[in-house]
């Protein structure tokens, strides 16, 4: 028989945490970035490139977890629907992870700009094309935001209405609260 846990392994807590920060803080960076002419225009982008990196090597590390560690099932009385929905909004959180530093990435490079860490270009040095992945990135920007708030949503429904313990499966720290069959 083999051990369901009922939490998320300390490793993954932590780089869900560690991420959840510095995507927060990159979707700011990227909005000042993008309104700032002033000269913290150059720190405010060699900041957002800083992270994107950063980010994307966590991911990576953070795909290989999710793939190698067992993690909690969602609640048994979950509605299908709502499980399809978790684990779609799950698969686009990841894919939108990945996607958005290599976009950026390939959005330097197609621009002829430096990259961080002397990174070797990957795509071809095209105007055009780096007109095109600032628009995509832009664009999945506000994806990458609406799906963090569905996120920050569905874990607040989870945590305080169904208090199903999905919540408290990621929380840093185990929460104290009384389950339903506890109130008074």
């Amino acid at each position: 028989m083999s051990h369901v846990p009922v939490a998320f392994h300390p490793l993954a807590r932590l780089l869900h945490w560690l991420m959840a920060v510095l995507i927060v803080a990159m979707l700011f960076v990227g909005v000042s970035m993008i309104a700032d002419l002033s000269p913290r225009h150059t720190w405010l982008l060699s900041l957002h490139k800083a992270i994107g990196l950063a980010l994307l090597l966590l991911v990576l590390v953070r795909i290989v977890l999710r793939l190698t560690l067992p993690h909690p099932p969602l609640p048994a009385d979950l509605p299908a629907l709502q499980r399809l929905a978790a684990d779609a909004s799950h698969l686009l959180l990841y894919a939108l992870m990945l996607a958005m530093p290599l976009i950026g990435w390939s959005m330097l490079s197609a621009g002829g700009y430096p990259l961080p860490l002397q990174l070797p270009a990957i795509a071809p040095h095209d105007l055009t094309l780096y007109a095109q992945l600032r628009q995509a990135h832009g664009w999945l920007a506000y994806l990458l935001f609406a799906t963090v708030l569905v996120h920050l949503g569905a874990a607040l429904v989870h945590g305080l209405v169904r208090r199903d313990g999905v919540l408290r499966s990621m929380w840093p720290a185990p929460l104290r609260y009384r389950p339903p069959s506890a109130k008074r």
